[in-house]
């Protein structure tokens, strides 16, 4: 069975560069051994970077020992969801990808939320509407 995204389709591709995901595969497959749950597909803002070093998640610096690079504004990212939450809170959430979110962040962020923030449209937009 194929792994599903937010809206209940097939889950799309997060980012090939820099390659991202739990199992660095470039898709946000959230896995039950993913106990961090690496499922929302998230577009990186300065702010939102700023924000995950200030409470202590790093995703400026590269941890080559962990596959990391690094990341910049622009770079699409899996994060964890309570991370991605922690922003929404703090009012500087980054944009989220519905179609490469997998369905794993509904268990902490809900989609009326996700939406508010996504930067794709599927083709048949009443999925999210």
């Amino acid at each position: 069975m194929a792994d599903r995204n937010v809206l209940g389709g097939e889950l799309a591709e997060c980012g090939s560069d820099p390659v991202t995901g739990y199992y660095r595969t470039g898709g946000c497959m959230a896995t039950p051994e993913d106990l961090g749950n690496h499922s929302v597909c998230t577009v990186m803002t300065e702010e939102f970077l700023r924000h995950q070093q200030e409470v202590g998640n790093d995703l400026l610096t590269a941890r080559p020992e962990w596959m990391f690079p690094g990341l910049r504004p622009g770079d699409r990212w899996c994060v964890v969801a309570l991370r991605w939450w922690q922003s929404y809170e703090a009012g500087v959430a980054a944009p989220v990808v519905l179609a490469a979110t997998h369905e794993r962040a509904l268990e902490v962020v809900p989609l009326e939320i996700l939406r508010q923030f996504a930067v794709d449209v599927p083709d048949d937009a009443s999925s999210i509407a």
